[in-house]
């Protein structure tokens, strides 16, 4: 944990005396999604819209005892429509990042996915979580474990720049990319494998820029030196792996709650691909955890103001 912690309290450091980031809080109607926004806005992280029935969002606020005068309220009358307010806040500029509430991921993304929004770049939206576990040396992003349920050979393609892109903005000069699979060698019957390589091979033809990919490697070769020295394999990343690329959403999903719900990881979770930070965490994520999500918005938001050619690598050169 110890790094997740130094890098949100890093953020905070840094955001002393500079004005939070400007975020649509999307229907807020549990008790964990207004926590957690109004906690990120107490630490100085975000300012909360937050977008919803409002005679509702004052009800809970009552019953949690929490005072909602210092934020904005943009009303809105159910789940759909509050999503669709808060993209066209964002696409507008008056937010610089959206989060998710209560309700389901799928009318979330929808409003994210609309054109007419303007929050589309021209790759592929993808789900990274960013996760620090008690018994490994550093933190270790997943994707995707939200929003691609079976990717093709292209959509992993943007996945894995989207999940180097993130990588950069947190600060890993250059990103090693794992792409997993069951074994480390190509099998004409396995899929992943086959996608694996290939992806590796585009990375060497720079169809992917920021980053070292390679595979196919299972988990233990990515996160293990000693694995990759029994098992004979040599590999630019063997036990340093920073970015692990699931070959579908199942095998990710597992991945990332296995480890925070069984091992006491810490996660943070972003859409990738969107012109602003998405902040997607699970209905049945902590305040904590919401907590962690906006300030890896924070620092994206940050680097992405900061070189904004982070949003359109160039490719191909």
């Amino acid at each position: 944990m110890a790094d997740m912690k130094f890098r949100y309290e890093e953020v905070l450091a840094r955001r002393k005396g500079q004005p939070p980031l400007p975020t649509a809080v999307v229907y807020p109607l549990s008790e964990d999604a207004l926590i957690g926004a109004i906690n990120a806005g107490k630490a100085g992280l975000i300012a909360p819209l937050l977008v919803g029935p409002k005679e509702q969002m004052l009800r809970l606020a009552g019953k949690a005892q929490l005072d909602l005068s210092p934020h904005e309220i943009v009303p809105a009358a159910d789940a759909e429509e509050s999503a669709s307010v808060a993209a066209n806040l964002a696409g507008s500029g008056k937010a610089r990042a959206l989060m998710k509430g209560s309700l389901h991921t799928d009318q979330y993304m929808h409003a994210v996915l609309q054109r007419e929004n303007g929050l589309r770049t021209g790759r592929l939206l993808s789900h990274c979580m960013l996760i620090a576990a008690p018994t490994y040396t550093h933190p270790i992003i997943v994707s995707d474990a939200a929003v691609n349920i079976a990717p093709d050979l292209d959509q992993k393609r943007d996945i894995v720049q989207n999940a180097i892109i993130l990588g950069r903005a947190i600060g890993l000069s250059t990103p090693k990319v794992a792409v997993l699979a069951a074994v480390e060698t190509v099998n004409s019957k396995m899929q992943a494998t086959l996608d694996a390589a290939a992806l590796a091979k585009m990375a060497d033809r720079r169809q992917i820029v920021g980053g070292i990919v390679d595979g196919p490697l299972d988990l233990d070769i990515a996160v293990d030196k000693q694995a990759a020295r029994i098992k004979g394999v040599e590999s630019p990343l063997a036990g340093e792996a920073n970015i692990l690329i699931a070959p579908n959403i199942e095998a990710g999903n597992m991945m990332y709650k296995e480890l925070t719900f069984m091992a006491g990881a810490q996660a943070a979770g972003l859409v990738m691909g969107a012109r602003v930070p998405v902040i997607l965490t699970s209905r049945a994520d902590s305040p904590q955890s919401r907590l962690y999500s906006c300030a890896l918005a924070v620092l994206f938001a940050e680097a992405s103001s900061r070189d904004p050619s982070l949003l359109h690598p160039i490719l191909g050169e």
